[in-house]
């Protein structure tokens, strides 16, 4: 690829910026300076910028443990997003797959993985994903029934089956939920449609992957080489 788009893929810069380094001789390949930003580089050429050798990788995977009080998105005016959590990554173009609530807490993956992230959010795939909640009030065998069957939340077509398992019955009932969509705050409207209200959410799982133990609030991994083999598209459409 050209040297100045891969200097732009691993963030070094606008694509105006890294025409002007590498002008400027800031830029080695191989150990020699490069003054043509249209110059090809292969991914296993060793570049530099500055003295600093520069890692190219195609894709990142993180898996990332989503606190309450930032939004799911790249950027935001008002609040923190999930991205500023994102310290350590080579690339400057990921993004997170699909969204959760900004009081929402739980499993998000950070990729700049396109294609993946369309085998994990399409409605025709049928991803399950599973969260844990506390709601207001008794959960009771109709509400698991109606769960099931599928739950109008005002709009045109009900809500396909969800999984309801109640984990701890009282006035305040802590269950769990498996859905295969991803609609507009869903899984707040599915208890609104039966008069509970949702006081704490958290995504545990979405396709294969679990949200670890171990991974506190705010804390991000890169995805282990078993899991990113369960997210290969033949994988996904097995499940």
């Amino acid at each position: 690829m050209r040297l100045d788009k891969y200097l732009t893929e691993l963030g070094a810069g606008s694509r105006s910026e890294v025409k002007k380094y590498i002008r400027a001789g800031l830029v080695t390949v191989g150990g020699v300076p490069v003054k043509r930003p249209e110059e090809k580089v292969r991914e296993t050429d060793e570049v530099c910028l500055r003295g600093k050798k520069l890692c190219y990788v195609r894709y990142e995977y993180y898996l990332f443990h989503k606190p309450a009080g930032c939004v799911t998105a790249t950027e935001d005016a008002r609040h923190r997003t999930v991205m500023d959590y994102i310290h350590s990554a080579a690339r400057r173009d990921l993004f997170p797959v699909g969204r959760l609530d900004l009081d929402t807490e739980g499993l998000l993956l950070i990729t700049n993985d396109g294609a993946l992230a369309h085998e994990l959010l399409a409605p025709a795939k049928h991803v399950e994903k599973t969260y844990y909640a506390k709601v207001d009030g008794r959960v009771t065998e109709d509400i698991v029934n109606l769960f099931e069957k599928g739950v109008d939340i005002g709009e045109k077509k009900l809500t396909k089956p969800g999984i309801l398992e109640v984990l701890r019955e009282g006035d305040i009932s802590e269950v769990r939920l498996t859905i295969t969509e991803g609609r507009f705050h869903q899984v707040k409207r599915m208890f609104e449609a039966v008069g509970m209200r949702v006081l704490y959410l958290k995504r545990l799982s979405m396709g294969p992957l679990r949200l670890p133990e171990d991974l506190a609030p705010g804390e991000y991994r890169p995805l282990t080489d078993e899991e990113l083999a369960l997210l290969k598209p033949e994988t996904l459409s097995a499940k």
